[in-house]
């Protein structure tokens, strides 16, 4: 009897209770044990881990919402991590990301100054190169002459070259996300620009009137004139072209740092893209005025200082990484030039006169510098609205995110 209480009392090992939690499996499958509570996915921490180099950089929110918006993140991108827009999304990064207090020292205000006289002498090394260029063309003639102007010319060139490596208006940032590869050919077409300005007019006049009969020889009686103010003044702008570039990018840097959010830095920003405009076209006026008088020569303000406007706003976008505009209006302009040249000769061909017709009545109505005027000013007034949307970005204005 004893042995059968054993075996009647619950918990032995031959008791009902045990011997049914062996062998029935449906009790343990019912007994589900307790799960972890799983936690929600924090998509913006998985953010901040693919642009930790721009959280640990930054040093306001604007600066990473800027960063955000150069790789393509709008304020639609940012309600999927649950944020109204861009810009509350980088104050929640800016809050959560760990700080480093070892933050590298600010360079010395010596090696700054240096820096700046640095990019400044070299601006100015084109527009004495040019003017040494034009003083010794008057000073000699025949082949020698020849040998001078394109001896001038590549020496302009690698200073213009060298100018454009260093300072404000060298590039600093790469092509951003999106955006279409630089297109190329962008310095043959500058170069196209700058060579009718030099001798487009004097061609034009010349060809609408049977000619040239020959080269032009920069003589006061040429039936094909040279105009050399205007390039002699656009040499010159570039010291001016980078400091209002510097400005531009130091008040837009200053914008940065107090801005609220991005429309705000947007509707600080574009006073300041235009106020470098104009300062650059009232120092070009100026310079053109000078070169003008002491040359001798009209001062063709219609066609230069839109073609400057156009090279100055090709540049600026260039240097901010946004390349394909400038190089496509760029080429646009100087195939429209060249169009109209050809036109010309062409219609010097058997039934083809009557391709001459629309640049003999714009010559004839406006005269020839119209077609530079006209060409330039279209150009000029597209790249400005192109870089009212594009240089009043805040990543714009931000350097580039270090790529691994």
């Amino acid at each position: 009897m004893s042995d059968l209480g054993e075996l009647d009392r619950p918990g032995t090992p031959h008791s009902p209770g045990a011997w049914d939690e062996r062998a029935t499996p449906r009790t343990r499958a019912d007994a589900k044990p307790p799960t972890p509570r799983r936690t929600a996915a924090d998509p913006v921490k998985a953010l901040m881990h693919r642009h930790r180099e721009l959280c640990a950089r930054a040093v306001d929110p604007l600066e990473i919402a800027a960063g955000l918006e150069a790789h393509g993140i709008t304020d639609r991108t940012a309600t999927r991590f649950r944020h109204r827009d861009v810009f509350a999304l980088a104050e929640e990064m800016f809050a959560r990301a760990a700080r480093d207090e070892d933050r590298p020292a600010p360079a010395e205000t010596t090696d700054a100054f240096r820096v700046r006289a640095g990019w400044a002498l070299l601006t100015l090394l084109p527009g004495l190169l040019a003017t040494a260029t034009v003083w010794t063309l008057h000073q000699t003639d025949g082949q020698t002459r020849t040998a001078i102007a394109a001896t001038g010319a590549l020496a302009i060139t690698l200073a213009l070259r060298a100018a454009l490596s260093r300072g404000p208006l060298a590039p600093t940032h790469p092509t951003p996300q999106g955006s279409t590869p630089r297109a190329p050919g962008t310095t043959l077409w500058t170069v196209w620009l700058l060579t009718y300005a030099l001798l487009g007019d004097g061609l034009l006049q010349a060809a609408l009137t049977g000619g040239p009969d020959g080269l032009p020889t920069g003589t006061a009686d040429d039936p094909w004139p040279v105009t050399t103010a205007p390039l002699l003044a656009l040499a010159w702008s570039c010291a001016p072209a980078a400091w209002a570039a510097h400005l531009l990018a130091a008040r837009a840097h200053r914008k940065l740092t107090t801005s609220r959010n991005l429309e705000d830095f947007s509707t600080a920003v574009r006073p300041l893209l235009l106020t470098a405009l104009t300062l650059y076209l009232t120092a070009l006026t100026a310079l053109l005025a000078l070169t003008g008088a002491a040359l001798g020569e009209p001062a063709p303000y219609a066609t230069t200082l839109p073609l400057g406007a156009l090279l100055f706003l090709a540049r600026l976008l260039t240097t901010h990484g946004f390349t394909h505009a400038p190089a496509t209006v760029l080429m646009a302009t100087a195939a429209t030039q060249a169009t109209a040249l050809a036109t010309v000769f062409a219609a010097r061909l058997p039934a083809c006169t009557y391709l001459a017709t629309p640049v003999q009545t714009l010559a004839d109505t406006w005269g020839p510098s119209s077609i530079p005027t006209l060409t330039c000013t279209t150009a000029a007034l597209t790249l400005l609205t192109h870089a009212a949307r594009t240089l009043t970005r805040a990543s714009a204005h931000t350097p580039p995110e270090p790529t691994c």
